[in-house]
Formats: C-alpha cells, sequence, structure tokens
C-alpha cells in the first residue's frame, strides 16, 4: 500500500480498513490479515501506559511504538500520530517533529488534529513531501477544550475544516465522533478519502482501536466501536486453566520436559 493507492482507492470505490498498532506482534498480525493501513496512534497513552488522555504521550513515545511497527509490516501504510504540542507552536516545529518521525521510524506518513487551524501546518508538511493525514470532528487532543470527548454536530466548521485540509494537501482525513448525515456530505464533496469513526457508513474507510475491535478493553465502550471478538474473556480463562494445570500438577508434563 503506498498514498497513491490509498487515495484511488476513493475513485475506485472501495472502502479502506484501518487499526491501530503499537507494537511488533500486533502490527504483524493485522497486516497478515489484510488491513489496509496501520495507525500508531496517541491513542497508545490509554491503550497501552494507562493514561486517561492522549496529552501526555510525547513524542520519543510515538517514535519507540512507531519502530516496533514498521519492523513488523510487509504491505500495510504505516502512519504515525504527531501528539500534544509537537505541530501546535508553528510549521516549522511539526516539518522538523515530523520528519524525526518518518526518518527514524520508516513509517509511511503522519497524522495531526485539525483543520482551518492547522492548514498552514498541514501545507509546509506536503510541501517538504511528508505525507499528512488530517483529522477533524472530535479531537482528542482538544479534549480540556472541549469538556470532554462529545459529538461535533457544528456542520458548517466541520466542512469548512475538511475543505481546508484538502485544500492544504492532506491525503486523506479522519472524521470523528459527528453525525452520520454530516460526514456523508464531507465525504461526497472532498476528492481525498475520509476515514470514520463514530462517523456513520457513508465514509470512504474505517478505523478502530484494536483492543476495542478485540473486546480487550472491558464491558464499556464507545457507541461507534463493535466487538468483533471477546478476547478479553478467553484470555482470562486460558489465564485460569493455566494457573489451575500448575497447581494440579498436568503442566508442565513429559511433552513439555526435556530427557
Amino acid at each position: 500500500m503506498t498514498v497513491p493507492r490509498f487515495v484511488e482507492a476513493k475513485r475506485q470505490g472501495r472502502k479502506l480498513s484501518i487499526l491501530t498498532a503499537y507494537d511488533f506482534l500486533w502490527a504483524g498480525l493485522l497486516d497478515a490479515a489484510g488491513v489496509d493501513a496501520l495507525l500508531v496512534g496517541d491513542s497508545l497513552g490509554m491503550v497501552v501506559q494507562g493514561k486517561r488522555t492522549t496529552l501526555p504521550v510525547t513524542l520519543d513515545e510515538m517514535i519507540y511504538h512507531a519502530e516496533m511497527v514498521v519492523r513488523a509490516v510487509k504491505r500495510a501504510l504505516v502512519i504515525v500520530d504527531l501528539p500534544y504540542m509537537t505541530f501546535q507552536i508553528s510549521p516549522g516545529q511539526a516539518v522538523e517533529n515530523a520528519g524525526s518521525i518518518i526518518k527514524r521510524t520508516g513509517a509511511t506518513a503522519v497524522k495531526l488534529e485539525g483543520g482551518v487551524n492547522q492548514a498552514a501546518t498541514i501545507a509546509a508538511l506536503s510541501a517538504a513531501d511528508i505525507p499528512v493525514m488530517a483529522h477533524v470532528g472530535l479531537k482528542p487532543q482538544s479534549v480540556l477544550k472541549l469538556g470532554g470527548y462529545k459529538i461535533q454536530r457544528d456542520a458548517e466548521r466541520l466542512l469548512a475544516d475538511a475543505r481546508a485540509a484538502q485544500e492544504a494537501g492532506a491525503f486523506a482525513i479522519v472524521l470523528e465522533c459527528i453525525p452520520r448525515g454530516i460526514a456523508k456530505t464531507i465525504t461526497a464533496e472532498l476528492a481525498i478519502p475520509t476515514i470514520g469513526i463514530g462517523a456513520g457508513p457513508d465514509c470512504d474507510g474505517q478505523v478502530l482501536v484494536t483492543q476495542d475491535m478485540l473486546g480487550l478493553t472491558g464491558n464499556w465502550s464507545p457507541k461507534f466501536v463493535k466487538a468483533f471478538a471477546n478476547l478479553a474473556e478467553q484470555s482470562r480463562r486460558a489465564v485460569e486453566r493455566y494457573i489451575a494445570e500448575i497447581e494440579s500438577g498436568e503442566f508442565p508434563g513429559n511433552e513439555h520436559s526435556h530427557a
């Protein structure tokens, strides 16, 4: 998968699939399954590190995780989030930090949160030949300003953000937590792919956090998440069986022992 092929999928009418990845093991499994792109998201702050928001995640942490993901991937596009305060100060700061990600990890693209307010930064990244995916709607790095993780319903502002990102050179755009009708309008107007997360089925593709999709993150999840498995329960049962077999002496048996 390359950036031009990713963009071309919209013209072909082929829906794009994206999942998050934070390490070598999961990246290899997801890539082998055929996912179009892997997002090394700053969501690792919550999913991997157990923090309440994505805000504490650092550039070095993103690079550390992205290196592992790229090492495992043979075909999928790898996109890496620019974390909080690594691109907001100036376009020059964004180019420097995005360049570090690309050079040090081998990833193909970066993602940043913003539309109109980050158009100059998107343009600077594009001018530096760094493929950039934009992100509008609910922006997790703006959680303090938004007062929480809330559905975004201002159609005029959302469309303006999407247009600005495309005009500035973004090759795709994530639409997060916006009404289906607004996402459909944006998708129809843009020439670049829209990737929905809580934005309905009319986007050009979808992204989910892998751990949510696999049922690894507990009983509660946002409305837009569908768990395609219940690996949390399966994992718990496997560990219980492991403990029980150790206690009973069943494991390790002769077949697991060296003569």
